[in-house]
């Protein structure tokens, strides 16, 4: 890598560790890198007090080493996804009654657990499970996420301590309460700080959730449930399932119960979503919050006094960090015509300086793999695409 091209900012407020060679940090992920690798693991469904394995299994490999076992987890039937339901609301009741400072400090423990012992099993499992390079998964299984959980704490308190004015002789109060019934959680696999935030955040303010993370990134969410688990999270109140992404979408939705869903994913999925809500609008008890965000084109606009080095750094890294696989990648370029060739040649020394791709555990490899089959093959055919097409000027 060229000097100075793989300095990682700190991200918000908690700081960055060096995986610098010879740093402790290092040999702590590549000894736990080198566990999860040699070891074969089991993942069940969590619902309530139960660790749930119908028999059903599919296999976990790392992108980057596709033939490699890393294990299995267990796929739910409708049965399971309507017991997650039925557990959830058996717990709702009790959680909904604890105070929120109670409930603030199982997700503050969370975050001191990832922050501290478990941080080298999260970033190691994000190489894994998802091919990010350790700054990468630095970056989001231990800072971002524990960002999520501290900030979550400080917004929920604001949000309780924000009252109406009140008068002499009027005494204006707002009491906030969970939503009365169950959301539906459903993450993404690009990000392991994701995957934990949306049901943690429906969570921390009272409600109960049945969560289902990407098939791609269940590896890393089973370190995300045992951090839950050690920090005191009640069962029932966020159940996980994993299948069939329709069976298990149009049992939840089909719930009278139903009360909200949380979501990161494609634009077309959360479009769907959205539509088979509305057509079940009658079944619910409440109107269902519906909150998503979806994927988008990003683009680099460079102003003619901007340093052409800074524009190349944020174009490289844009478009190249965890191989573009971001909702934040940057997939258009404008350019001034003053500054757009020395900008250019600054770009193609960076991609030059690239490895080859390969596994993240060599911490030189700045790219490694995309997260499955289907993602290369697309990936793929547009490059294929581009290179026969004659309005095309590579």
């Amino acid at each position: 890598m060229g000097k100075g091209f793989f300095q990682v900012p700190t991200a918000y407020n908690e700081p960055v560790l060096s995986y610098a060679p010879g740093s402790p940090e290092r040999e702590e992920v590549l000894k736990q890198y080198k566990a999860f690798y040699d070891s074969e693991v089991d993942i069940p469904l969590y619902i309530g007090s139960e660790e749930i394995r119908t028999g059903n299994t599919r296999p976990m490999s790392p992108p980057h080493d596709h033939k490699h076992i890393l294990g299995h987890y267990h796929l739910a039937e409708k049965t399971h996804v309507e017991q997650a339901i039925a557990n959830c609301l058996e717990a709702r009741e009790a959680w909904a009654d604890l105070t929120w400072e109670q409930r603030c400090a199982i997700f503050l423990k969370a975050a001191e657990l990832i922050a501290g012992p478990y941080r080298q099993k999260m970033n190691a499992a994000t190489m894994l499970a998802q091919s990010k390079n350790i700054y990468q998964a630095e970056i989001d299984s231990a800072c971002e996420i524990v960002d999520f959980l501290r900030f979550n704490v400080e917004y929920m308190a604001q949000i309780y301590g924000e009252q109406p004015e009140s008068s002499e002789g009027i005494w204006n109060r707002v009491e906030y309460r969970p939503l009365e019934g169950f959301v539906y959680a459903i993450t993404p696999f690009n990000f392991t700080a994701i995957a934990g935030n949306l049901p943690a955040s429906a969570a921390m303010m009272g409600n109960v959730v049945v969560w289902k993370p990407s098939d791609s990134q269940i590896y890393s969410a089973k370190v995300i449930v045992d951090v839950f688990k050690e920090a005191g999270l009640p069962d029932g109140v966020i159940n996980v399932v994993y299948g069939d992404p329709v069976m298990i979408s149009d049992t939840v939705l089909d719930s009278p119960d139903f009360t909200g869903i949380h979501f990161t994913g494609s634009t077309n999925v959360f479009k769907n979503l959205w539509k088979q809500i509305g057509n079940n609008i009658h079944k619910y008890k409440t109107y269902p919050r519906i909150v998503g965000e979806t994927g988008g084109k990003d683009f680099i606009i460079a102003h003619p006094t901007a340093k052409p080095q800074q524009v190349a750094t944020a174009i490289s890294r844009g478009a190249f960090e965890f191989q573009g696989q971001k909702c934040s990648a940057a997939s258009r370029v404008y350019l001034p015509k003053s500054t757009a060739d020395e900008i250019l040649e600054l770009v193609k020394k960076d991609i030059a300086s690239f490895n080859k791709p390969g596994s993240p555990e060599d911490m030189g490899n700045f790219i490694t793999a995309v997260i499955h089959e289907g993602s290369f093959d697309k990936l793929a055919k547009y490059i294929d695409q581009a290179k026969t097409d004659d309005n095309a000027e590579i």
